[in-house]
């Protein structure tokens, strides 16, 4: 397995962030056979197709070329003016195989990799400048798998070309007994196709070394335990510091909840360990929702803030706990609770009207308000 620096062993796969920290240095796998090997074999592919128009037009410049009138050669003006003239039809096919090996050049140095710019890969790195890295860059393993590419590169070529020598041998004798301009065209034909036959046993070298570049880029991009530690550790934030900030959302949270009290029409407790302050809006909502819930010393609180501004605070275990275990603050209860809430809530009213000298004593609310079984919760 890959090791740092420091003799710690790297056998962590990269992470993603590590991969995309990577990527913004330049930092990917690419195979220079490959980019190597689409350029030869395209420009072999374009003198295929655009040969015999490039070998048209260049007889055509050879036959204007040489066939001019005497008074030509004493006037140098003219002669770029001829020059410029029979150089026009070779322009457009020059252009076209030219552009074709720029775009693959191109395309060829992106299948691997992609295609990737980064200004961090142009600055200047002064540790490359030192002798003792450039001797271990020599004499490392990077230095002689490239070697073994350049000996095997040698070797393919060279078997290849032996291979096309003794299969194409009688039609090169045969070409000394051929008649001009038949000879010629055949040759280049010959030529061509010879080329590009020695640019695809290129394709042996890049099988090999894409997949080497692959691993050898997974390799160098592998962390240690402790690097993926100290990642997620600063991705995600330390837990002491993940405590403290769910610590204040708590209390804001808390302090928020606090100050809807006042607001609420009715707290109905356990009468010890739970509180749940509801809240009935006729006009902004569908149904009674609640506003504050809580156990033990938060239910207490509930119970001191609402009596310190006067929120009527009664006593139900039942429908405290069915509330208390089955809506959040700020949700509408049950529809299955409408019929206690709604018994609470009257009650509530008449004794407000009854405070107030405008009706007479309402009856006291029976234990049983209707709760369903599925909502019964014992403490």
């Amino acid at each position: 397995m890959a090791e740092n620096e420091n003799g710690t062993e790297r056998s962590e796969e990269a992470t993603a962030e590590k991969i995309r920290k990577s990527k913004e240095k330049g930092q990917v796998a690419r195979s220079k056979e490959l980019a190597t090997a689409s350029v030869l074999i395209s420009a072999a592919l374009s003198l295929l197709i655009f040969g015999d128009r490039l070998a048209f037009e260049l007889s055509v410049m050879m036959k204007r070329g040489f066939s001019f009138e005497r008074s030509v050669l004493f006037s140098p003006e003219y002669m770029w003016i001829h020059l410029s003239a029979i150089s026009k039809g070779l322009a457009m096919p020059m252009f076209i195989i030219l552009l074709m090996l720029f775009v693959i050049s191109i395309l060829g140095s992106s299948l691997l990799g992609g295609m990737l710019f980064s200004t961090k890969a142009m600055m200047p790195k002064w540790s490359r400048l030192s002798p003792k890295a450039g001797i271990k860059r020599m004499l490392g393993m990077q230095a002689w798998v490239e070697l073994l590419k350049s000996i095997l590169k040698v070797l393919v070529v060279i078997g290849m070309a032996w291979w096309i020598l003794g299969v194409t041998f009688e039609r090169i004798l045969h070409l000394s007994v051929m008649s001009l301009p038949g000879s010629v065209f055949e040759a280049l034909d010959m030529l061509i196709w010879m080329f590009l036959l020695l640019c695809c046993s290129m394709l042996l070298i890049v099988a090999i070394d894409v997949p080497y570049q692959i691993h050898k880029h997974s390799e160098e991009l592998k962390m240690t335990k402790q690097e993926v530690k100290d990642e997620y550790r600063n991705s995600e934030g330390k837990p002491e510091v993940k405590q403290r900030i769910r610590q204040l959302q708590y209390e804001a949270s808390q302090r928020k909840m606090m100050g809807d009290v006042p607001d609420a029409d009715v707290i109905v407790t356990n009468p010890t360990h739970y509180s749940v302050a509801i809240k009935y809006d006729q006009l902004g909502a569908r149904a009674p929702y609640i506003v504050a819930k809580g156990i033990d010393f938060m239910a207490l609180k509930i119970r001191e803030v609402g009596r310190e501004y006067e929120v009527p605070v009664m006593q139900s275990p039942p429908l405290c706990r069915a509330i208390y275990h089955t809506t959040e603050i700020g949700d509408e209860v049950p529809e299955e609770l409408f019929v206690a809430i709604a018994q609470v809530l009257a009650y509530i009213y008449q004794l407000d009207q009854f405070r107030k000298g405008k009706s007479g004593r309402p009856k006291a609310l029976p234990n049983d308000l209707g709760i369903p079984k599925g909502f019964q919760y014992n403490e």
